[in-house]
């Protein structure tokens, strides 16, 4: 793997390599330290116990995080598949227009693909309303599970933990007469999920990350609700709406905003990945004034083009960066849904990035330059979102903490300290 493709990764905000150099690399180990610095101020054996209840939650958290989502997508794959669906046929398809949706797929594709795919496509349009639940059950299944295991399951394991480690440590010392601790984690109120209408278009489809975030709302929900007192309420709800800001919504806006920011101080367009930028075919396509655009950003155009031009640097691009799916003969795949409001704004970038290299006289050279910003732009993301996650959050919320609490301890552990 090289550089630019490492950088490429992380720099995707739509996957889930960003979130896991933050979330395990950087963030993590140092809310560990914070954690134990911040209590350390009122007493050293609460710090221990805070550090140790981090270290365990963070890591135990993102585990889960990032490795129940996919799993249970996975096993849920198996069971459509085995009810005799393919989950792989998007329901966005459902909504017909002009040049895409499940009826003109059919009709467009019979003939051109296996008999198998246009089956799959007859069965599914037959049995919509079978298929629709058994994908709503999917992604009820890949965001409730991972939300009761991180929000309910894992902070009573921890918390008990605690308390076996605050007898253990009482027991050492040899203190006697001292009130029986107490977990009082003893109720967790549940919620429930209903769809209604068109939404089960919207979310069966969901990417990891797009899971991650809803999986994240409610991780945040189930915290706050066993939180062992008022005050670890307050603190743990104030962090986790930090962590849903700075983990979901402030990198692709932080990201537009250095690529604008360059375009308008170095005059290069780094919108597009640094894959496409070291890509030498664009290079020469661009040389050689020979890139295959579509002709206009409407659907039809794109679709059209798509069809016609599979072997296109656009439609290659479009089949790594944006999920559209070709069949090994070529033709594209009308099982998935072709998102064409972001390709079109995909060949908008093309075509903005082909003028400005052109007009620069040296486009080897100004695409070599648009490279090493955007990857200056990536990993600067990464650092000021990662900073913000790992320093500042917790420094707002002990800040927070110490204005609701008037102490620095952790609010679920602060009665532990007169009973160590």
């Amino acid at each position: 793997m090289t550089i630019t493709s490492i950088i490429s990764a992380i720099g995707n905000t739509n996957k889930q390599a960003p979130l896991i150099v933050r979330d395990c690399g950087i963030e993590v180990p140092s809310k560990i330290i914070l954690t134990y610095n911040q209590n350390k101020k009122e007493s050293k054996d609460v710090a221990k116990l805070a550090a140790r209840e981090r270290f365990l939650d963070e890591y135990a958290v993102s585990a889960v995080w990032l490795g129940c989502i996919p799993l249970v997508d996975k096993i849920s794959n198996y069971v459509i598949r085995k009810k005799g669906f393919n989950p792989d046929i998007n329901l966005k398809l459902f909504k017909e227009s002009d040049s895409q949706g499940i009826n003109i797929n059919i009709k467009n594709f019979e003939g051109k693909v296996s008999d198998s795919i246009i089956k799959e496509l007859k069965k599914v349009k037959e049995n919509k309303s079978i298929y629709e639940k058994l994908l709503a059950g999917k992604f009820v299944l890949s965001t409730t599970i991972p939300m009761v295991l991180m929000g309910f399951v894992l902070p009573k394991l921890i918390f008990a933990s605690s308390s076996k480690k605050i007898e253990k440590l009482r027991k050492q010392k040899e203190q006697k007469n001292l009130q029986q601790f107490k977990n009082p984690m003893e109720y967790i109120k549940n919620g429930q999920i209903s769809f209604k209408g068109n939404l089960i278009s919207q979310i069966a489809n969901f990417s990891t990350v797009e899971k991650m975030a809803v999986t994240d709302g409610g991780y945040g929900v189930g915290r706050v609700a066993t939180a062992r007192n008022k005050n670890e309420a307050l603190d743990v709800g104030f962090k986790m709406t930090g962590m849903m800001i700075l983990n979901f919504l402030f990198p692709p806006y932080l990201a537009k905003f250095l690529d604008k920011l360059t375009y308008k101080v170095a005059g290069l367009n780094v919108a597009l990945d640094p894959l496409i930028l070291d890509d030498k075919k664009l290079l020469e396509a661009i040389k050689n004034q020979n890139l295959k655009l579509p002709s206009t950003s409407t659907e039809k155009d794109i679709i059209e083009f798509l069809d016609k031009n599979p072997k296109s640097l656009f439609s290659q691009y479009a089949t790594k960066f944006y999920d559209v799916k070709y069949l090994e003969n070529g033709i594209r795949d009308p099982r998935a849904f072709v998102n064409t409001k972001k390709l079109a704004e995909f060949k908008k970038e093309l075509e903005n990035f082909a003028k400005n290299a052109i007009d620069s006289k040296n486009i080897t050279n100004f695409a070599k330059k648009a490279k090493w910003a955007k990857g200056f732009n990536i990993l600067a993301n990464i650092s000021l979102s990662s900073f913000l996650l790992a320093y500042a959050l917790p420094k707002a919320q002990f800040a927070f903490r110490k204005i609701v609490t008037g102490s620095d301890l952790d609010p679920g552990l602060a009665t532990s300290k007169d009973k160590i």
